[in-house]
């Protein structure tokens, strides 16, 4: 009798050996990893979407992909962080809503050893370095090169000389910030380009019409428009159609999301500085499964930019 209970103890332990290892194997060959965005309700993030998903796909990773209704909305993605946590996943790739509120979350994942990826928006230097906090690598494009470029398009098209209004990002966000300062290093060497009205939007359509609508009222003359990304400027446009002025301003985007390129093809926005959000995305994923393999990465990841206007939008139609 004896020895048949040291017999099934032996086997229950050799069958919960084969089961834990066969799940440490499983976890191994299909690492679940996060990407957490700042919002699902831009274009720019769901086509971040699909190229994380097509990462996913071919390097056999797990995918979960959270964020919050509102990009302004920091709590709600520090939340999804210390969830993703608690659910013990693999790796966590993150676009800032707050490039400085969110190291509070990044601290958390650094002392649950879950490796942080930052994608599009950096976080503030001097923020992570009081902070001590870690992360593996920026991947993104450069948005004070995407807003020097935007205005020395908009001083070209204008022949250097225009008023101008600015719509803003989120104040204190680095991508708009960057943005804002490549553009005024363009309007620099451009005294008559003149800015004479600069307000922040959101990053969303329905603020940018809004907000755009009263700069008209109060600057009547005005020339030119550089919205800090492509929904803000789709707002304005809708502004401009509702006062009767849509071939009087020239508008400027940035992100090069599908509604942009369809209105540069119709003549109503001029320009838009495109960043390839899917190939962040697919970086992005990419680059998480080589840090769950050991590999150490660059401190910057670059994804490139370009500009698109109607010749380019013509070009791709063909």
């Amino acid at each position: 009798m004896k020895r048949l209970a040291c017999f099934m103890g032996m086997l229950t332990l050799l069958l919960f050996t084969a089961c834990q290892r066969s799940s440490e194997q499983s976890a191994t060959a299909h690492p679940k990893i996060a990407f957490v965005m700042k919002t699902l309700n831009n274009p720019f993030f769901i086509d971040m979407q699909r190229g994380a998903e097509a990462a996913a796909k071919e390097h056999n990773i797990e995918l979960v992909v959270q964020a919050a209704e509102r990009e302004l909305d920091v709590e709600k993605q520090m939340q999804i962080i210390e969830n993703l946590i608690q659910a013990r996943v693999r790796a966590i790739c993150l676009t800032p809503s707050g490039s400085k509120e969110i190291i509070p979350a990044i601290a958390k994942a650094n002392a649950a050893s879950i490796p942080v990826l930052i994608v599009d928006t950096r976080l503030d230097s001097v923020a992570v370095a009081e902070a001590g906090v870690h992360y593996e690598t920026f991947i993104g494009s450069d948005n004070f090169e995407g807003g020097r470029v935007a205005g020395e398009f908009l001083v070209e098209r204008c022949n250097g000389n225009a008023k101008v209004a600015v719509l803003e990002g989120i104040p204190g966000h680095e991508t708009g910030d960057s943005r804002l300062r490549g553009f005024h290093a363009a309007m620099s060497v451009a005294p008559n380009m003149q800015i004479v009205a600069s307000q922040p939007a959101n990053w969303e359509r329905d603020q940018g019409f809004n907000v755009f609508q009263n700069i008209l009222q109060a600057q009547p003359d005005l020339n030119a428009l550089f919205a800090c990304n492509d929904m803000m400027a789709l707002g304005a446009i809708e502004a401009l159609a509702a006062a009767g002025k849509s071939a009087q301003i020239t508008v400027v985007g940035f992100d090069a999301v599908a509604d942009a390129r369809t209105a540069i093809a119709a003549g109503t926005m001029a320009a838009s500085v495109a960043q390839f959000p899917e190939e962040m995305g697919r970086t992005a994923i990419a680059n998480a499964a080589r840090v769950l393999k050991g590999e150490k990465l660059p401190q910057v990841i670059p994804v490139k930019i370009g500009l698109v206007k109607k010749e380019s939008t013509a070009s791709r139609a063909r």
